[in-house]
């Protein structure tokens, strides 16, 4: 009787690699982007309030408004094939998927608002009949509303499948060398113009989710003294995550401590969150009379309407209405060739797991 090589089957088994990000509406215009506002914002993790207080708040003080603004700053950035996201994260599947080419893998983008939407990324793996699915959700530091909304997102879509495929979650990447060092790569041009100051700008969460996320209960205090280490009380703390990531990318550029700073933006609402906001932290380094500044968004792995609109174009204006006189946007790290390689290197090792 033919001996079967155990090794030479398991080669035949097809993995997939499903990468989740946030979404985008289909459109700039009011209509498209009050529908992605509603299902973002529908989230229990994104709103963490009584279901009641989330309805009023959703649907008196925030979807009659917000839209509108946010469809004028969308049309500002908006390209020819969709939003920058969607056009960033189409280009990332390309190329990873053209990177894994050979090796018996699948990629498929899905996200969690929009299309392509999750269940289209899932069946389109089942179709291609993968018996494991790596799943990369593309938010390096932990939170909640977006790490954790990802993750419960996709075993809703699985909940009642019979046969239930097996996923490997990879961790948040927040301090991993490869991913500190391809957005030290990224941005290492924009240092040699050695600007005045380097400012790590994070998109920013209320502060009753960092409380949230400390088991202890009685570590976190919103200060840099609890978020500029990580310990076991404050592991699953976003602000921590942030400052650890800066400060890698911050050591493996070597920035002196002096000649960068962290800051939050994207505030949504009158809740306390966490500070300093970017927006009053760049009106301060502009009184102080710096006056060219250098941001990276190291909490955004595409470059999108928090980056381009929020601050390549607005935060860049109000600088030099503070005083300044260059605002520096390094590009998000999208579909660059390092990336591209970190993320195969990545998944490669969860290959033999």
């Amino acid at each position: 009787m033919k001996k079967i090589n155990p090794k030479l089957e398991l080669q035949k088994n097809k993995t997939g690699v499903l990468l989740i990000n946030l979404g985008t509406p289909d459109s700039p215009s009011t209509k498209d982007v009050r529908i992605y506002l509603r299902q973002l914002l529908t989230s229990d993790r994104v709103i963490d309030i009584n279901p009641l207080a989330r309805w009023i708040l959703l649907n008196f003080l925030i979807l009659p408004f917000r839209p509108k603004k946010s469809a004028r700053a969308y049309k500002e950035i908006w390209m020819e094939h969709g939003s920058p996201l969607l056009v960033n994260s189409k280009n990332l599947k390309k190329d990873l998927k053209e990177k894994l080419s050979g090796e018996n893998i699948y990629v498929e983008l899905g996200m969690q608002c929009g299309k392509p939407s999750l269940k289209s990324a899932l069946e389109g793996l089942r179709d291609k009949d993968c018996d494991k699915i790596i799943v990369l959700p593309l938010y390096p530091q932990y939170a909640s509303s977006s790490y954790g909304s990802a993750i419960e997102d996709l075993y809703k879509e699985n909940l009642h499948k019979w046969n239930m495929p097996y996923f490997q979650i990879i961790p948040p990447i927040f301090s991993n060398p490869l991913f500190i060092d391809t957005w030290a790569k990224i941005g290492l041009p924009y240092i040699k113009n050695n600007p005045d100051h380097v400012l790590f700008s994070f998109h920013g969460l209320p502060i009753r989710h960092l409380k949230k996320s400390d088991p202890s209960k009685k570590w976190c205090k919103n200060n840099l003294i609890c978020c500029n280490s990580l310990v076991k009380e404050n592991r699953y703390c976003y602000s921590a995550q942030c400052h650890y990531t800066a400060k890698l990318i911050a050591e493996k550029l070597e920035i002196k401590e002096d000649n960068w700073s962290v800051s939050f933006q994207s505030r949504l609402g009158r809740d306390e969150w966490i500070q300093p906001y970017t927006e009053q932290h760049l009106k301060e380094l502009a009184e102080k009379g710096l006056k060219r500044v250098t941001i990276f968004c190291p909490s955004f792995v595409a470059d999108c309407l928090e980056t381009i609109e929020e601050i390549g174009i607005t935060a860049s204006k109000n600088f030099i209405k503070y005083g300044g006189e260059d605002l520096q946007l390094v590009p998000s790290l999208n579909n660059h060739p390092e990336w591209v390689e970190t993320l195969a290197t990545i998944i490669r090792k969860h290959l033999i797991l």
